[in-house]
């Protein structure tokens, strides 16, 4: 794993992020802000957020539904095991290791799961954009007495607008026009792939775009888009419940601001847990805010563990209940 480019770029960009989060703060006022925290405040967090992985579960299972009807029951563990995974592998490994799992427990195609993953992932980022577009006249005001961080993201949310925009309309083409969208696919792979891969690469092609079917209707769609609010608006819940840990308070609009940001942030390749990428800007919005850098940080620290260290924990306890680890042989399935 240490000697793959990916993992030194990621951990390049870490620290960098680091760096810019960590530039002029004063050490010692900002682990007074972490000793002085009440930390019970944590557990109604914790409890919030894993209802929204609940809910996370469930959507999953409906993406799924036209392909394998699966109960949330049984996806509750192999979602928390794909972010456990994405928490400590690099390259967010975690959604190929739930997709495998689930092959080995349910016979679902790892090509299909994977297509039900990137739609969660597409309709997740057009959420995060929706969020920080929530509080566009606020990110104004706060761009234009910032010109840092806070200060460039009106434009990077435009250009993420973009980008999840066009990744959404082709997925939905896709999914409703699926023999159209098959043999354009097919005419690419006789064309740029050698023979001896054509067959197999044709049949992954297919598999994938069975896992787009559940696009095909629109009231689908709408499931997944407000499924995928709640599970947010819920993530925003537990940032609420640990601001109240802390000696500030600013409004519920302005954590959803914080919590579309820093989501957005880790798009970026970092080292795993999304060091650096989720601390740096999070700590900018609140000082933009007002809120000062040392309690900035200790609260910023503070929720990136709380959000890290559960999911983690019971991910891994579910992965060792199912007597397999992230080896050379698991990855050979996909």
């Amino acid at each position: 794993m240490f000697k793959r480019w990916q993992f030194w770029v990621g951990l390049l960009i870490s620290i960098i992020f680091l760096s810019l989060a960590l530039r002029g703060l004063k050490l010692g006022d900002f682990w007074q802000a972490v000793k002085s925290a009440n930390y019970w405040w944590i557990l109604p967090g914790v409890a919030v957020y894993f209802v929204g992985v609940w809910v996370r579960a469930w959507r999953w299972h409906y993406l799924l539904g036209p392909i394998k009807k699966i109960p949330t029951r049984t996806m509750f563990p192999v979602t928390c095991i794909g972010y456990m995974g994405n928490n400590i592998y690099p390259a967010r490994a975690g959604e190929v290791l739930r997709a495998i799992i689930l092959k080995r427990r349910e016979g679902v195609p790892v090509s299909a799961s994977l297509a039900t993953v990137i739609v969660e992932r597409i309709f997740d980022g057009v959420v995060m954009l929706g969020f920080v577009f929530v509080n566009l006249p606020e990110l104004a005001r706060l761009a234009a007495a910032d010109s840092g961080f806070v200060g460039d993201l009106q434009t990077l949310s435009l250009w993420g607008a973009g980008i999840f925009a066009a990744a959404l309309l082709v997925f939905l083409l896709a999914a409703m026009f699926p023999h159209l969208t098959a043999r354009l696919g097919q005419w690419f792979i006789d064309r740029l792939l050698p023979k001896r891969l054509r067959e197999k690469t044709g049949a992954i092609m297919h598999k994938f775009l069975d896992g787009l079917a559940s696009l095909r209707s629109p009231f689908n769609v709408l499931m997944v888009f407000v499924t995928s609010v709640l599970i947010w608006l819920l993530e925003t819940g537990k940032y609420w419940f640990v601001m109240h840990a802390f000696d500030f308070e600013v409004s519920f609009f302005a954590l959803m601001l914080m919590n579309g940001v820093v989501n957005l942030a880790t798009t970026i390749p970092s080292a795993p847990g999304y060091i650096g990428t989720f601390d740096a800007p999070g700590i900018a919005v609140l000082a933009a805010y007002g809120v000062p850098q040392p309690i900035a940080a200790g609260y910023t620290l503070v929720l990136h563990v709380a959000l890290w260290l559960p999911i983690t924990a019971l991910g891994a306890f579910y992965l060792a209940r199912e007597g397999i680890r992230w080896s050379d042989s698991l990855r050979a399935e996909v």
